[in-house]
């Protein structure tokens, strides 16, 4: 293997570890590069690859497994003289001394790789390095400092814009209000780190918070979201092969089922939990599930057998100095001691390890822990008569539950969920309006843009009746010989520019586009708005057209092919017919619409057009009176329109009129009709 191909395989296996969706498949891969005699001579791969298999242990709860890997890396570091990836070993060997709960010797680490990656001015290393600091305190229930150095990683984390940094520590500043018992700002928190896991697709870290907000709900006695998360998170880390978070959805699983005075399967799930942990070496996890595990035997009247657990659960949190732990212990052993049906019941006993729990537990903020200590203690007090004693713990559990306001934050998360929902809905309805919209725009390119809304309105049949419109047909000339010259894909292309062009003069006039047909072009003013000027606007819409075609220039892609034919053919040229009267228009067919006119207006018009000529515009008799019509000095309606052959010109008006000879219209008999011309300056 070459050095260059030794190097992509390590840079394959980094990412492939790190995406943490087949940890297995990896891990193997890695191991069996390590076996090749090829990384010995490249220490700094050699070393990459050791600390992405020890991280993807570690990730997975194998921190004993992981430690060797990590530690002869560190070993290479130092040989190959590289201090980033020194930082780097140090602050995994930090996390794997967290998982086997060596706190002390995790902040030795920790501090080690903080100071090389400030050297460095590694920011994304120093950002971690908070981070992990921040771990170690948060499990020595030094919470104070825990946010203290949170706050610093997340701060440096938004200001790199590094999301995955800001979305372990938005997480943790959650965990740590879980515990501090601010229910409202550990789910605010935890569900940002979810938010920000799911846009980058991180597994691991979207299973590491849904467990965890699953947990939160537990607390709130919110029992149906709490199996929800709890399942979900522990689906995924079962599929990421990660067994320290199987073992704490299965714990917590376990948890929720007990509050659900469901014991068997508690122990169940509890014993499982208990199991992989004690398999892994995470000591805190055996204390955790230990504890758990003696809750349930206490709520079983199984005295003895609780306390047995809690004890052996005791001495391992003080062992690793689990404030929080050791608080929760104590309190328990008290409460079993304080069980009147037990026959070991010490009511001495039982004082003693409840106050001990509120010490340690005020002294550490503790607040969820000390709601149940001040109840069990004015219980306790109030049996022996004890009545003030009584009354001053229960006024505490009153003021401390008060204070952590469960309730309120249920209202708060169910409102939470409330606006995500509508958030949803908005988004929902956002693309189907953009959908609605996008289908509404095809319409209006086909219809009316009054007619379509009708239509959407659930209007049908639409049929309407018109006085008077003006109707205008445009043909082009010789368009059957001019086929023949053509390829197919050059007559759209040819027809599209022409058409395109005419509904370009049609929009700036105000005319509607009704259909094209073949080589004719239909189109109305008067309808479907109803317009007084109607005839003057064809009239303009006529001239310009005419203009437009004459100086219209159609360039063709060269991939189209040979345009020799366009020397064999002579100037595209038009001829346009105007009339006006009443009218029908409406909508027919029911799969492809179509707005269409009706009536002897527009029979007329194509008469017009056909029985013109080329490059003129061929107008009716009627279509001049209803133009005169409009001016009050020339009084059309009445007066007799000569047919001298001589051009005339509607007073105050910028159109010129040039008679024909009377003519036979199919349909229609003899008809006066007139050549539309615009006047010009000379006129």
């Amino acid at each position: 293997m070459t050095n260059d191909e030794l190097k992509t395989k390590v840079e394959e296996l980094e990412a492939l570890l790190k995406t943490g969706n087949d940890h297995a498949f990896a891990e193997t891969q890695a191991q069996q590069l390590l076996a090749e005699d090829a990384l010995v001579n490249e220490p700094e791969l050699h070393c990459r690859i050791l600390l992405a298999l020890s991280e993807s242990l570690w990730r997975r709860g194998m921190a004993q497994d992981a430690l060797p890997f990590s530690e002869q890396a560190l070993t290479l570091t130092e040989q190959i003289a590289s201090k980033k990836l020194q930082a780097k070993a140090l602050g995994n060997i930090g996390n794997l001394h967290i998982n086997l709960s060596d706190y002390l010797r995790a902040l030795d680490y920790f501090g080690r790789a903080l100071s090389l990656s400030e050297e460095l001015g590694n920011k994304a290393g120093v950002a971690t390095c908070l981070g992990n600091i921040g771990n170690v305190y948060y499990y020595l229930s030094d919470y104070a400092l825990a946010l203290e150095y949170y706050g610093k990683a997340l701060a440096l984390n938004e200001a790199l814009g590094n999301q995955a940094g800001m979305a372990r520590h938005f997480g943790c500043i959650g965990n740590v209000h879980y515990s501090l018992s601010d229910y409202a700002r550990a789910l605010e928190y935890m569900g940002k780190a979810l938010e920000l896991d799911e846009e980058l697709g991180n597994k691991a870290g979207v299973a590491a918070w849904l467990g965890n907000i699953g947990t939160v709900h537990s607390r709130l006695s919110d029992y149906a979201h709490a199996l929800e998360y709890l399942g979900k998170a522990l689906a995924l880390h079962e599929e990421l092969g990660n067994k320290a978070g199987v073992a704490a959805c299965l714990g917590n699983i376990g948890n929720v089922h007990k509050n659900l005075s469901d014991y068997a399967r508690a122990l169940e799930y509890l014993g499982r939990a208990l199991s992989l942990a004690e398999e892994l070496g995470d000591k805190s996890g055996v204390a955790t599930w230990l504890g758990n595990i003696g809750i349930v035997h206490i709520n079983l009247s199984e005295y003895p057998l609780a306390l047995e657990y809690y004890a052996k659960a005791l001495v391992l949190d003080e062992e690793l100095g689990n404030k929080r732990g050791v608080a929760g212990h104590l309190g328990n052993i008290g409460a079993t001691y304080a069980q009147q049906d037990f026959e070991g019941y010490d009511p001495a006993k039982a004082e003693e390890f409840l106050l001990r729990a509120i010490d340690l537990s005020t002294d550490i903020g503790y607040k969820a822990a000390l709601i149940e200590l001040h109840k069990n203690l004015s219980y306790l007090y109030e049996h022996d008569q004890r009545f003030g004693d009584a009354f001053t713990h229960y006024k505490k559990y009153i003021a401390i539950k008060d204070e952590v306001n469960v309730e309120e934050v249920k209202k708060q998360e169910s409102l939470r969920d409330q606006q995500k929902q509508a958030a949803a809905r908005e988004k929902e309805m956002e693309i189907e309006r953009t959908r609605f919209q996008e289908r509404e725009n095809i319409l209006n390119n086909i219809l009316p843009e009054g007619i379509t809304q009708r239509l959407i309105k659930g209007e049908n049949p639409i049929a309407d009746h018109y006085d008077s419109v003006s109707v205008l047909f445009m043909d082009i000339v010789e368009f059957t010989t001019l086929c023949t010259k053509v390829s197919a894909q050059q007559l759209v292309h040819l027809l599209n520019a022409i058409f395109s062009s005419a509904d370009a003069v049609m929009r700036e006039f105000g005319m509607e586009k009704i259909k094209t047909i073949g080589d004719a072009y239909m189109a109305v003013a008067g309808a479907p708005i109803v317009q007084e000027d109607h005839a003057q606007r064809a009239a303009n819409a006529a001239l310009k057209l005419l203009e437009v075609m004459q100086n219209l220039v159609v360039s063709f892609p060269p991939e189209y092919g040979d345009r020799s034919w366009i020397e064999s053919i002579p100037e595209i040229e038009v001829r346009i017919g105007l009339h006006c009267g009443p009218a029908a228009a409406g909508v027919v067919g029911e799969n492809k619409f179509l707005y269409d006119l009706w009536g002897d207006a527009v029979n007329t018009a194509s008469r017009m057009e056909s029985r013109g000529e080329a490059g003129k515009i061929h107008v009716s008799e009627e279509f001049v009176r209803e133009l005169g019509m409009r001016n009050e000095e020339l009084g059309m309606k009445d007066k007799e329109l000569t047919g001298d052959n001589s051009q005339f010109v509607i007073i105050n008006s910028q159109f010129i009129f040039v008679p024909r000879d009377e003519m036979e219209i199919k349909g229609k008999g003899i008809m006066k009709t007139y050549f539309l011309e615009k006047v010009s300056e000379q006129d």
